[in-house]
């Protein structure tokens, strides 16, 4: 009876210490992919940081991702040459236009708690008639501020002779008249504004959108608008660190412009609703996962396009919301008089990326869209193999194929097209719009007597016939250009 208890305690025993082994070689194994995954991430950071500081000459970058809810973020080079005085996520940079989706998720709520309608005129939250406000009777409405479509012929206050000769004093100047330019004087001033054509047809990009918008909100809220960013953004983000005005000292980074000479920091005493404003990339972070939640009715709602249009998608306040290979994106550019922040959120692939260098040149924004670009690329590849892509060769065809991620949802997308060397690069081209094959592959047969012989012809696939989609990585017939066209050759 002892013998067959003691059996058995040590049958217990075993069992006990082959679950723990389990266990521990399970979590071990665990462990060491995660970390071989972030240090994967990580690796892309530094790549394409690197890449970025040399292209855009910038002294200091700073990169904050949100993966499928991780969060990777990391600081390069120094903010002031010489003095190591790296960033972190602490550090305070000016997000200037950033500002403007705040302010669109602030109208998105007014929207969806019947505040505003997105189809009334704006005169009918002013004080004021505003004649001046209609072009050929037809007046400027809510969805004409947030889409950039108002039609005003100039901004508030009107920079545009300070700007028709920029030179390194520029910035001051500008920011010379916002120190005197009061709430008082941009009311004064609106009365003057004039439409240049009928409200919604043609985009404008326009800051005094966003300070009239600011105003409505004020007005359909009855409180200022401060108070609704503090009450109804800041405290649903958790945004402590985000503020206006700042002064570049140990709460304000330096921002250079190309010549490297230190740019003032932005003031304004108007609302602020388009830009003005502060922040840290632990704040920024916090945005971006607040912009990627399914759940959020005032976030999809200001990521919602407003337009008719199937190719030229309009939001709330962003530059641009498309659709590429890797599903709806939406983004927008923050460009301060020395910092250049570059807001972007794919929610169909649960990432957002934001990318900051304390540089505002010509080119800044260009370096930092495709640095992005080569970001997103960089994590969603997944394939090693070299092939040739895009197309296939027979007898007496050339047939263009592509497949749509199956994970993406298939009705964004209306077209795909192939523009060409062999085609003027036309993405309209009725002749070269692909056919959907099904399980979102797409096709097109074109002869092969169409391509002059002994010639190597360069293509792309065109979204919805203006997103241009980026050739993979792994594709070997490309023409090694900077825009890594895609090629093919017919003998």
């Amino acid at each position: 009876m002892k013998q067959g208890l003691r059996m058995l305690q040590l049958l217990r025993l075993y069992c006990s210490l082959f679950l723990f082994l389990c266990t521990f070689f399970n979590t071990t194994l665990f462990a060491q992919q995660q970390n071989a995954s972030n240090k994967g991430i990580f690796t892309i950071l530094d790549n394409n940081a690197d890449y970025l500081l040399k292209k855009s000459n910038a002294y200091s970058v700073s990169i904050g991702i949100v993966k499928n809810g991780k969060v990777y973020t990391k600081h390069y080079g120094e903010i002031d040459k010489g003095k190591g005085n790296k960033a972190d996520n602490n550090t305070s940079f000016d997000v200037a236009s950033v500002t403007k989706v705040m302010t669109g998720y602030l109208m998105a709520k007014a929207v969806l708690e019947k505040k505003v309608n997105l189809d009334d005129d704006i005169r009918k939250y002013l004080n004021g008639s505003y004649p001046n406000l209609t072009y050929k009777g037809i007046p400027v409405r809510i969805k004409d501020l947030i889409s950039f479509h108002s039609a005003f012929d100039r901004e508030i206050p009107d920079f545009s002779y300070l700007k028709k000769n920029m030179d390194d004093s520029t910035c001051f100047r500008i920011k010379k008249i916002d120190e005197s330019y009061s709430k008082k004087q941009f009311l004064e001033d609106l009365e003057t504004i004039k439409l240049d054509t009928i409200p919604g047809k043609k985009h404008k990009y326009s800051n005094t959108s966003l300070e009239l918008s600011a105003l409505i909100l004020e007005k359909v809220y009855n409180k200022n608008f401060e108070t609704l960013l503090s009450e109804s953004f800041f405290s649903e983000t958790k945004m402590k660190e985000t503020k206006r005005n700042l002064k570049i000292d140990n709460s304000l980074a330096s921002g250079y412009n190309n010549n490297h000479l230190l740019m003032p920091n932005s003031f304004t005493n108007l609302w602020a609703a388009g830009g003005y404003r502060n922040s840290t990339m632990n704040d920024l972070i916090k945005f971006l996962r607040f912009e990627l939640d399914p759940k959020n009715k005032i976030v999809q709602e200001s990521q919602r396009n407003i337009s008719s249009s199937e190719s030229s998608l309009n939001g709330y306040f962003w530059d641009e919301i498309s659709v590429s290979e890797n599903g709806k994106y939406c983004f927008k550019h923050g460009g301060a008089f020395g910092t250049n922040t570059l807001f972007i959120v794919y929610p169909e692939l649960q990432i957002g990326i934001c990318v900051i260098v304390n540089i505002s040149g010509e080119n800044t924004f260009g370096n930092l869209y495709e640095t992005v670009v080569k970001i997103v690329e960089d994590l969603v590849t997944t394939s090693t193999e070299k092939i040739n892509y895009g197309y296939r060769l027979t007898e007496d065809k050339v047939i263009f194929g592509y497949e749509y991620n199956r994970k993406l949802d298939p009705k964004l997308i209306k077209s795909i097209s192939v523009a060409g060397s062999f085609n003027d690069w036309n993405p309209e081209h009725k002749d070269f719009k692909m056919h959907l094959k099904g399980n979102n592959i797409y096709e097109l047969e074109v002869p092969r007597s169409q391509f002059e012989k002994g010639k190597t012809h360069a293509f792309k696939f065109v979204i919805n016939q203006t997103s241009w989609i980026n050739t993979p990585k792994y594709a070997l017939n490309t023409d090694k250009t900077e825009d890594n066209n895609l090629t093919f050759r017919i003998e």
